[in-house]
Order: C-alpha cells, then structure tokens, then sequence
C-alpha cells in the first residue's frame, strides 16, 4: 500500500489528509477570534499565517534531515515546484477571502469548495488519466450535497456574480496545487516539507505588497492573547496542515484528496456548536452526516484500491 514514488503507505496518505481537512477546519475559528483581539485584515492574516508557517518548518527542518535521506530532487525542479504551489496557494486564499467579501462565507465557501472536487476530477481525468468510477462520483456528489446543506442551510444567502467569479477563481488555484501535487508526486523525487516552505515562501512574497496596503502591523489590546493566537494559526491549520496534504496529495488520486478536504466545513461546524455555542441545527446534522458518509466510503475505497494494485499478480 505504498506509493512507489515517494514510499508512503497510500493509507498513511489518507490518514495525513484527513488530520490536515480537520487542522484547516479550525482555521476560521481561530482566525475570527484574530479579528477579535485587533484589527488585523484578512490579506494581513494570511500573509503572517504563511510567514510565520514558514520560520517554524525551517526550525524543524534540520531535525526531519537527520532522519531522512537526502533530498535528490534537480534544484531546477525545486525551485518551479515552489513557485507553481507557492502561486496557486496564494491565488487559493486570496480570491477566497475576496469572494467571502463580496458575497458572503456561505456561497464563498460552497462555490469554492464546491466546484473543486468537479474541477480536480476533471482535471485529473484529462491530465492524470484517473478514473472516479461510478462509486467516486456517487460519493463527490454526496459530498457536494453535504456541503450545499451544510453552508447554505440557514438561508439568508446573497448571491452576487462578483463574488461567485472569485470563488470560482480561488477553486481554480486549488485545483491547480493539487493536481500537480500529485503528478509530481508521481514523479517521486519530492519532499513535502520542502514542498510547503517553498510554497509559503513565494506566498508570502506574492501576498507582501498587499499586506501593507491593508495594514501589515495591527492594533491589539491584548498583544500576548493576539500573539498565541496567530502562532496556533501558523502552526496547526497551516505549517502542519499544509505539510500533512502536500505528503498525502502526493500519493493519493486527486479526486479523494478533494473530496477528504472537505472535512474542513465539518471541523469548522462541529467547533462552531461544541466551542462557539452555535445550536446543531438540522441543517448541520443532515450537511456533517453527508459529507462523512462520502467521505469514508471514498477513503476506504482508495485503501482498497491500493491495497489490490500492491497484490503480486499470480501466474496460472
């Protein structure tokens, strides 16, 4: 069950994928209690989410080195791969916070992460020659249902093309990242701590000149309470979570590593009721129920999958 290129278990991928769409989930509580203690904007936020992400992998780095063999990567390579994700992460956060501005975190979070897993099946079809399969696409639909559920369940939606366009826009960027993700992945030679501080590097830099505009150094009243709180930004729903789904984007289709991140919806509603007081409305019982049920029956599809293609084949 592992990936030949890279040497990860196919289910320990899995398992990577699923703890990064929970970390991720934990991202907009954390973020609106940042918007809480000062007046950081949401282009400040995440330019110090990847600055910050990207001290602590270069802290741990040398310590994964001593118990990893060396990186045999062309530097050529490594540089494009930096650069190609660093983008498409970039364009994936910005155009998302964008598209929440324009017409609101419902229909944001429901095109964005909505048209993924279509884009990325496509995507994958035509450029990775990956099959969904009839069970697959059973599953991303059951997904995309949650997920409508889910987010738009409470009404009170605005709709406004602007916004929708951006969404769409920020889909796109993520499409992107996974997709060659994966095809690199493939490939073998790549280090996915490597992968993520590359990443964050040309974020931050692409995400600079913006941050300053908005305002790079923010107000708070209670600096330490503001502090913790972006380091926990910085370190779980990001330096690790993006670490976690660069290694299992690598070694599993893209269409179920789309459709496993949309755990992060469900860790957001189930923080949302267990730590913000938020009710369980039906709306988010029937949306979570949904979403895991695709969820599970595609991660377990995808083990077994691999799990058939690592058999010896027997001749008769």
């Amino acid at each position: 069950m592992s990936n030949t290129a890279s040497g990860l278990p196919t289910g320990r991928g899995l398992l990577y994928l699923i703890v990064a769409g929970a970390a991720w989930g934990t991202a907009g509580a954390a973020a609106s209690l940042v918007y809480r203690a000062s007046d950081m904007g949401p282009v400040a936020l995440s330019f110090w989410r990847c600055a910050a992400g990207l001290v602590l992998l270069l802290a741990v780095r040398p310590l994964r080195s001593r118990t990893r063999g060396p990186v045999t990567e062309p530097l050529r390579r490594r540089v494009l791969r930096a650069v190609v994700t660093g983008l498409g992460l970039a364009v994936f956060q910005t155009a998302y916070f964008a598209a929440v501005s324009a017409t609101g975190l419902a229909v944001a979070t429901v095109v964005t992460l909505g048209a993924g897993p279509v884009l990325i099946a496509v995507g994958a079809r035509l450029t990775l020659a990956e099959r969904l399969g009839r069970g697959g696409a059973v599953a991303v639909l059951g997904a995309l249902a949650g997920l409508a559920v889910l987010a738009l369940g409470g009404g009170g939606t605005t709709v406004r093309p602007v916004g929708v366009l951006l969404a769409l826009l920020s889909a796109a960027g993520y499409c992107v990242m996974t997709l060659l993700t994966r095809r690199w992945g493939r490939d073998g030679g790549g280090d996915a701590t490597g992968t993520t501080a590359g990443a964050f590097a040309v974020t931050s830099l692409f995400l600079l000149p913006f941050a300053l505009v908005e305002g790079l150094l923010p107000h708070a009243e209670e600096p330490g309470r503001f502090v913790l709180l972006l380091v926990y930004v910085a370190a779980v729903p990001t330096a690790l979570a993006y670490g976690l789904y660069f290694a299992g984007a690598a070694v599993v289709r893209s269409a179920t590593v789309s459709v496993i991140m949309l755990l992060e919806p469900v860790s957001a509603a189930v923080l949302a009721v267990v730590l913000l007081g938020e009710h369980l409305t039906a709306a988010t019982l029937t949306g979570t129920l949904l979403m895991l049920g695709s969820v599970t029956g595609l991660a377990v599809g995808e083990a077994r999958g691999a799990r058939r293609a690592e058999e010896p084949v027997t001749a008769v």
